[in-house]
């Protein structure tokens, strides 16, 4: 069975950074492309990042250049860097997975990943 989990969430202050991490556990090789989604309070969820297999990433447009995607080379664990957070940056982040598919691509749709953490906090203030 495959469980996703996040971690790294928290409160701080505009122009400040976080550093979330996330596992996927049931296969012991890198074979899930990750990602990452948000969901303000009362917004729809929203594309942040994904990283592949091979390293690559893509980008939402509203994250580019302030949030790095990476993950340990062999591993199903990623991570998302967030520098010169903003309060509109304010929401719930959830990692998510899928098994053996290339899911670098900003026309991914979020029921493509198969398997979802249960998201952790992320709170900017002004």
């Amino acid at each position: 069975e495959v469980a996703v989990r996040e971690s790294g969430g928290g409160s701080v202050q505009a122009g400040g950074s976080l550093r979330l991490s996330c596992v996927a556990s049931g296969h012991t090789d890198s074979s899930y492309c990750m990602g990452w989604y948000r969901q303000p309070p009362g917004k729809e969820r929203e594309f942040v990042s994904s990283i592949a297999r091979d390293g690559s990433t893509v980008y939402g447009d509203s994250v580019k250049g302030r949030f790095t995607i990476s993950r340990r080379a062999g591993e199903n664990t990623a991570y998302l860097q967030m520098n010169n957070l903003r309060p509109e940056d304010t929401a719930m982040y959830y990692c998510a997975a899928v098994f053996d598919t290339y899911c670098v691509n900003l026309d991914i749709d979020y029921t493509d990943f198969g398997h979802w953490g249960q998201g952790t906090q992320v709170t900017v203030s002004s």
